[in-house]
């Protein structure tokens, strides 16, 4: 395996006698989609807050394109500066702020002159295929198309890390098909290193490249998604 992008070396996290990410260890290499496949309450998405810089790890070390970002119970470089992409599972859309306005602010946010703003927010309206609802309000938008909006806020400034929690959870089966498949083909356009956290066992063999079993803070189980889909096929007990 290629040398890791990404590298969680025995990171911890408690909130108070709660330990919710335990002595956990992971490395994604650059380019690699890795699904976090566990049920809720596991700790997949604090391991997401924690590579964002959105929570501290009380022990262990982060590591992002060879720097360590984040150790012992202090982060070592903030959120802004990780250049991190992060689809939260509640959308998070801004809903006084229209979906190029969502956009724009990410780009102004992120330093990005004015007159580039226009071009990179039109490039990626017409990528998510999302252009015709360039003036509307989350509020006036479908659970899918603003499930769209949230990802185009979160590549538009062009992250070297994407982290997706639960992207599909809300849809109902048919979207999650085909927004599923236009994500793969998303990924493959801006080519940036994955984590994807799912309950969903189906969703984490299609998306990603391997597959981390995640259970009380741990991870008990890593694969390549078709080993355990081959696993599957002849009965032998895998990520159940």
């Amino acid at each position: 395996m290629p040398e890791a992008f990404l590298r969680l070396v025995g990171v911890t996290k408690r909130f108070g006698r709660r330990t919710v990410v335990d002595n956990l260890s992971l490395d994604v290499a650059e380019g690699e989609t890795v699904a976090l496949l566990g049920a809720s309450g596991c700790g997949k998405t604090t391991t997401l807050r924690l590579v964002a810089g959105l929570e501290e790890p009380d022990s262990g070390e982060i590591w992002i394109a060879s720097e360590r970002v984040a150790t012992n119970g202090r982060n070592l470089v903030p959120p802004g500066a990780r250049s991190v992409g992060f689809v939260f599972q509640d959308l998070a859309l801004w809903p006084h702020l229209t979906v190029t306005g969502n956009l724009e602010f990410v780009l102004s946010s992120a330093g990005v002159p004015k007159r580039e703003r226009a071009e990179r927010v039109d490039e990626t309206l017409r990528l998510m295929r999302i252009d015709r609802f360039a003036g509307a309000y989350p509020s006036e938008l479908s659970g899918g198309e603003q499930q769209r909006v949230a990802i185009a806020r979160a590549i538009i400034a062009n992250p070297c890390l994407l982290l997706l929690d639960e992207p599909m959870s809300s849809l109902d089966a048919e979207l999650k098909t085909d927004l599923m498949a236009e994500l793969k083909n998303l990924q493959r356009a801006v080519d940036a290193t994955t984590v994807y956290i799912t309950h969903d066992r189906v969703e984490a063999l299609a998306v990603g490249r391997r597959v981390a079993q995640m259970k009380d803070g741990r991870i008990t189980q890593i694969a390549a998604a078709h080993e355990s889909r081959g696993a599957t096929a002849v009965g032998e007990p895998t990520f159940d």
